[in-house]
């Protein structure tokens, strides 16, 4: 039973890891602008930041749920920046090679990455509602013990790093086959964000 909540928390990470966010953009963008252990450094505190929105869904799956339900503000301004955002990275003009060293704190921009990202929790929300709609075969709660907990977690946390890990691979490999490839990922980089904020704003209109 214990393999089953790892499998459980490995298979529901990798589920939700696999759609583009914002640490898969910061993984790919890492892999081909800079190189893939860069990307790695992103990789393992995203995937910390994973478990700890997972373990707060479990807590309060509820309120969570009632809270984005009832604020529809925090829903439009995700989908106004995401296409803001998009929009000035595919018109922006290519810049010249700099000498000014990149950002060195990856373990951070993983993090933060991680963790500010709603539709995450959200996620999380319908994973432990499925989970309980299975009925006494799989209990997953706050009250569940410590080494339930520990190795669903731990699962959670893995699957999040391999998705992001085959990411970083996918992303180098690409880097091989391109030239300008600066220029290349930046145009990737606006489509996958416009496009985004795009999925946000149908959900508004078709969910609301």
């Amino acid at each position: 039973m214990i393999v089953l909540y790892l499998f459980l928390g490995l298979m529901t990470a990798i589920i939700g890891a696999v759609p583009l966010g914002a640490s898969n953009i910061a993984v790919i963008n890492t892999s081909i602008k800079q190189s893939s252990k860069q990307a790695l450094k992103i990789a393992l505190a995203a995937g910390i930041a994973e478990v700890i929105l997972s373990l707060y869904a479990l807590h309060y799956n509820v309120a969570i749920t009632h809270f984005f339900e009832s604020n529809l503000i925090i829903q439009v301004s995700i989908a106004i920046i995401l296409l803001l955002l998009g929009a000035y990275l595919f018109f922006r003009k290519p810049k010249q090679k700099s000498k000014i060293k990149p950002l060195k704190y990856k373990y951070v921009t993983g993090f933060v990455l991680g963790l500010l990202n709603p539709p995450v929790l959200i996620y999380w929300v319908l994973v432990y509602g499925f989970v309980s709609s299975l009925g006494e075969s799989i209990m997953l709660s706050v009250k569940s013990t410590f080494t339930v907990l520990f190795f669903f977690f731990a699962g959670v946390y893995i699957g999040k790093f391999f998705t992001l890990t085959l990411y970083s691979k996918f992303s180098t490999l690409i880097k091989s086959k391109f030239q300008n490839i600066n220029f290349v990922v930046d145009k990737i980089t606006a489509v996958l964000i416009t496009l985004l904020g795009t999925m946000q704003t149908i959900k508004l209109y078709v969910f609301n």
